[in-house]
């Protein structure tokens, strides 16, 4: 029982939470259309069919304990030792490498739960409210300590103003007035989609050494094989999920996210592991003619042809 005299509703971990459902349920109750886009993108869903039917939103609060491990490939002895001279470290250990704990998967895993679950939510919010498509949807990643993290979507949710819906809503990072380009194009948006990946690297003997050169400038490259092979890979992950779509291309919605730090394993044992990222909107095709759109004019005539020809009649 709260303090105002309400009683407080029990959520099993299914549809939406409880405040969630209230909200889409006022909205839907008050006939008021929120929208977080602004005037450019306001007018650019309308140009291209549809029109904002209000704002939503999918989170989750997920607790990352087992992140896993898996190892690095190197062990005391083998080939790689990190003091062994003239010795050749193992490759990078990635993710995507298919084995069940290599390159943190579990702790990847985890992170595509926490996004996938996210927008999931905020797509129920939009069937709710008889949408189409999320529009302009930013994706963020808050650490509430202790290990618990917040995974976020929010966006606007838009409905066709033709006879024909979608099914499953379609989701986009892409602002109003860049879906209205795309749109007019012949594309169409379809999901939102993210690639992520984890590599180690062993800290190897010439790894070492490079960060000792006294001062000069040398190119670490034990740490410019892990990053490559890191982007690498979250590329991939990328395309597998865009495959996953049925979609034939993707916009992707910023760089690639890199994040580095070292992991002491135990004595005379480092690695490095790397984390990429790649978020972005993943398109199909829907008209494939190949005539382009008129090319604007940049001046226009004041006058017609015939105020011209009296103009120089009157000479």
């Amino acid at each position: 029982m709260r303090a105002d005299g309400a009683t407080m509703t029990t959520w099993d971990g299914t549809g939406l939470p409880p405040a969630a459902r209230a909200r889409v349920d006022r909205a839907g109750a008050s006939g008021v259309r929120s929208s977080l886009l602004g005037v450019p993108g306001h007018a650019g869903v309308e140009s291209c069919g549809f029109t904002p039917v209000g704002e939503v939103m999918g989170c989750i609060v997920e607790y990352i304990g087992f992140q896993g491990y898996g190892g690095c490939g190197w062990y005391p002895g083998t080939a790689g030792s990190a003091w062994g001279i003239g010795t050749t470290a193992p490759p990078t250990v990635t993710s995507g490498s298919g084995s069940r704990w290599a390159g943190f998967a579990p702790y990847v895993d985890a992170l595509y739960h926490g996004w996938d679950t996210a927008v999931d939510r905020m797509l129920t919010e939009a069937r709710a409210l008889g949408a189409d498509g999320v529009v302009a949807v930013s994706l963020t990643e808050e650490h509430l300590g202790a290990g618990n993290r917040e995974f976020l979507a929010l966006g606007t949710a838009v409905r066709s103003t033709g006879s024909t819906h979608t099914t499953r809503p379609f989701t986009t990072t892409l602002a109003g007035q860049d879906m209205a380009k795309l749109v007019h194009s012949g594309w169409m948006p379809a999901a939102i989609v993210v690639g992520i990946s984890v590599g180690i690297r062993h800290d190897d003997y010439r790894t070492l050494v490079a960060q000792r050169a006294f001062g000069a400038n040398v190119e670490v490259e034990g740490y410019t094989e892990l990053v490559s092979a890191v982007r690498a890979d979250a590329r991939r992950q990328l395309a597998r999920r865009v495959a996953h779509y049925g979609a034939e291309g993707a916009i992707l919605d910023s760089p690639v996210a890199l994040s580095i730090h070292e992991l002491d394993v135990g004595e005379g044992h480092t690695d490095h592991v790397a984390e990429s990222s790649a978020l972005a909107s993943a398109v199909v095709r829907f008209h494939r003619a190949e005539t382009l759109p008129p090319v604007p004019i940049m001046v226009l005539p004041l006058g017609g042809a015939g105020v011209t020809n009296r103009r120089k009649t009157a000479r």
